[in-house]
C-alpha cells in the first residue's frame, strides 16, 4: 500500500500556535521532508518527537522529489514542513507536489498559521477580495513593473519584504499609488509583533523616527481604489520633491535613481534646482 504525503503547517513564531493534528501526524510519519533540517529540528525536538528527516530546499527539490515518491510508493508516510508556516506559500514544494499528484498518490493538507491570513486577519483592511503576490523581484525596474501591475487589482494586495528592501518598497509604493492604504504587519506572532498603518510616506516616516521598525520579515497589505496603471514615464519632479522633504539631497537622488532607473547626474541637476526655488 502506498503512503501519503502529508502538507504540515507550522508556526511562524509562537511555538504554541502548532494544532494537535499537525503534532500527531508528525510524530506518526516515516519521515520528516524539511526546508532547513536544522530550523525544522529544534521544532520536533520542542515537540518531543524523533524522526528521519530529509532537507527540501529550492536547490534540490526537483531531484529530490523523485526519491520522495519513490519512498511514498514503498508505504511511507512523509510529512513536508518549511521553515514557518504553510508549506508551498512561497516556499519549495511545488514541484514535489506536481510529482506526487502525477503519480497518483494520496496528498493530504494539514492546515495550521499562514502569515498571510494572519496578517490579513487583524490589518484592517476589506477582506472579501484579496490577491497574495510573494516577493517582488529584486531589480528595480522589475519592481516597479510588478507595482504597475498591482496599481490596476480590485482588493487588498498583499506582499511579502525582508528587512533590507522594506523602505525602498515604501519608497516605490508612494511613488506608484501614493493614495494606497498600507499595513505593514512585522514579527507576527513573535515578542516583537507590530502593525505599522497609514499611506506609504507615513509608514516610512514611523521607521525613520525609529529605525528598529526595519528588523524583522514584512507582510505588506496595499488597499486602494484600482485604476489603470499609468503609461506614461514616472514624474521625475514629484518623486524628487517626495524624496527632499524627508532625506538629504545626495540619499535622495540615490534613491530616485533606484526608484526611477533615469540617469544619476540628470535627477542630480533636476534636485538641485528644485532646491534653488524653495
Amino acid at each position: 500500500m502506498s503512503g501519503v504525503l502529508y502538507i504540515v503547517a507550522t508556526p511562524i513564531g509562537n511555538l504554541d500556535d502548532i494544532t494537535m493534528r499537525a503534532i500527531a501526524v508528525l510524530r506518526e510519519v516515516d519521515l520528516v521532508a524539511a526546508e532547513d533540517t536544522r530550523h525544522s529540528q529544534r521544532l520536533l525536538s520542542h515537540l518531543g518527537v524523533r524522526k528521519k528527516m530529509l532537507s527540501l530546499h529550492e536547490h534540490n527539490e526537483r531531484e529530490r522529489s523523485q526519491q520522495l515518491v519513490e519512498l511514498l510508493r514503498s508505504g511511507q508516510n512523509i510529512a513536508l514542513v518549511s521553515d514557518a508556516g504553510t508549506p508551498l506559500i512561497s516556499d519549495p514544494g511545488y514541484p514535489l507536489l506536481q510529482a506526487v499528484i502525477e503519480s497518483g498518490l494520496e496528498v493530504v493538507p494539514v492546515p495550521g498559521v499562514s502569515s498571510i491570513i494572519t496578517a490579513l486577519s487583524a490589518a484592517g483592511v476589506p477582506t472579501d477580495r484579496f490577491c497574495f503576490h510573494g516577493f517582488l523581484p529584486h531589480k528595480n525596474a522589475e519592481r516597479i513593473a510588478r507595482l504597475k501591475q498591482i496599481q490596476g487589482l480590485k482588493g487588498t494586495q498583499i506582499l511579502l519584504e525582508s528587512t533590507h528592501r522594506i523602505e525602498r518598497l515604501l519608497l516605490q509604493i508612494e511613488a506608484e499609488m501614493p493614495q494606497a492604504q498600507v499595513v505593514l504587519a512585522k514579527e507576527l506572532t513573535k515578542r516583537h509583533e507590530r502593525f505599522l498603518r497609514g499611506s506609504a510616506c507615513e509608514c516610512l516616516r514611523q521607521i525613520e523616527q525609529d529605525p528598529t521598525l526595519a528588523k524583522g520579515e514584512f507582510v505588506v497589505l496595499l488597499h486602494h481604489q484600482a485604476r489603470a496603471a499609468p503609461t506614461g514615464p514616472l514624474n521625475q519632479e514629484k518623486l524628487l520633491k517626495l524624496l527632499l522633504k524627508e532625506l538629504p539631497l545626495k540619499k535622495a537622488v540615490s534613491l530616485a535613481v533606484a526608484i526611477s532607473g533615469a540617469r544619476k547626474n540628470d535627477l542630480y541637476q533636476q534636485a538641485l534646482a528644485l532646491q534653488d526655488r524653495k
